[in-house]
């Protein structure tokens, strides 16, 4: 099969600009608006609502606010006829009490004027659980990061090792930060797909060092983004048909997945198409902004090569 010859490394400075902008896009909507929790990290109830027509959302809402229930969030579910409906913790000691059978009572609210209506699932998640599933999180992305730090590092060298956990921060960044912007949901199938998109984006990035690393050894007086461009197109093929088959299950399940797997597929696409970019253009583009030479690889090589007879 025939390589290409794409120069990547010829667009590598406006490639860094666009990094550098969306990710300082991406911390200032994490700082300023922050993330819309789902109910799986900031408790309250949640319930799951099917009427025998199309549900009339305004309606919904007016009921809830006729009995007292002003603060909770009625949105369409999947279908035109589903609803859900989300209510955070409650403040007070009497209502607080009462929130494991919340849910029952808005359902019966709404049953009350609309006695077609059937309850699908009812959810109820503490406050504090929230709290730890919420911390327990951010722990597991920042584990995560660290030992892709350690397996590159024991692998190659420390500057393959920064390249990669820079990339891999910049995907989990992105992904965070379009949900931000756009106050998407940010629940516990959310962080599963930023941590799947760390695992999806690490195979790649390991693919194209492995490769550069052994364009290197057989030349390594060749300029080093002679290499880089040479080791991207080499690997080309399979980043796309590996990126091509991900996302066509991905969009399978975005389109007619359901509600349940919405947002993960939405996060999954997302981290797929940044995670093959990050690769490219900020792993690869990272090696030669550390000047990555022979000497930072070819040491074991040289020493197997002398011990020869």
């Amino acid at each position: 099969m025939a390589t290409s010859n794409i120069k990547f490394m010829k667009v590598r400075r406006p490639a860094y600009m666009f990094s550098i902008l969306l990710t300082i896009a991406c911390i200032a909507s994490l700082m300023f608006k922050g993330l819309s929790f789902g109910l799986d990290f900031t408790g309250g109830t949640l319930i799951n609502i099917e009427f025998s027509k199309d549900a009339n959302l305004e309606e919904i809402r007016s009921w809830l606010m006729e009995d007292e229930y002003e603060s909770a969030v009625v949105q369409q579910f999947g279908r035109s006829n589903e609803v859900v409906v989300r209510i955070p913790p409650q403040k007070n000691n009497a209502q607080a009490a009462s929130d494991t059978n919340l849910g029952q009572q808005v359902f019966q609210a709404i049953q009350t004027r609309a006695p077609d209506a059937q309850l699908q699932r009812n959810d109820f998640i503490g406050p504090q659980m929230g709290e730890e599933l919420k911390y327990e999180g951010a722990l597991a992305m920042f584990v995560g990061l660290l030992l892709m730090m350690v397996y590159i590092g024991f692998r190659f060298k420390f500057k393959f090792a920064f390249a990669g956990v820079v990339a891999l921060f910049h995907d989990a960044l992105v992904v965070l930060g379009v949900f931000s912007l756009f106050e998407l949901p940010f629940d516990q199938t959310v962080l599963a797909a930023v941590l799947a998109v760390i695992g999806y984006s690490i195979n790649d990035t390991i693919v194209i060092f492995d490769r550069i690393r052994e364009n290197f050894i057989a030349d390594p007086e060749q300029d080093i983004g002679d290499i880089i461009d040479l080791s991207l197109n080499q690997t080309l093929f399979r980043t796309i048909m590996l990126s091509t088959t991900v996302l066509l299950v991905l969009f399978a399940l975005f389109f007619v997945g359901g509600e349940a797997v919405y947002f993960f597929a939405l996060a999954l696409i997302i981290g797929t198409f940044f995670g093959t970019y990050s690769s490219v253009y900020i792993a690869s583009n990272l090696l030669m902004t550390q000047k990555l030479s022979k000497d930072d690889f070819m040491d074991k090589e040289s020493a197997a090569i002398d011990d020869l007879p």
